[in-house]
């Protein structure tokens, strides 16, 4: 079942805006709410740029990349570990 890239990019939309919330209202380093918020941006960025792609054949300038520091510390990559999303 494919995703409407609108309902997508709207899910997006709220996760950043959330995430804006979370770091405005930051209680400190590591505060959890603010970490739920970072990946569900990750998450909904991947959902839409599926349904971007499925629809449209087309992508974003933006990708997703893990973060090179915990990788090497814990030496295996997880799906969960931090990302940064990035411009090209």
């Amino acid at each position: 079942m494919s995703i409407d890239p609108r309902v997508a990019l709207q899910s997006l939309t709220t996760a950043l805006e959330e995430h804006l919330i979370a770091a405005s209202n930051r209680r400190g380093d590591g505060d959890p709410a603010v970490e739920a918020a970072f990946f569900a941006v990750a998450d909904a960025f991947e959902v839409y740029e599926d349904a971007l792609y499925e629809a449209y054949n087309e992508v974003t300038p933006l990708q997703v990349f893990e973060d090179e520091e915990d990788e090497q510390e814990d030496g295996d990559v997880d799906d969960d570990e931090d990302l940064e999303i990035l411009k090209d």
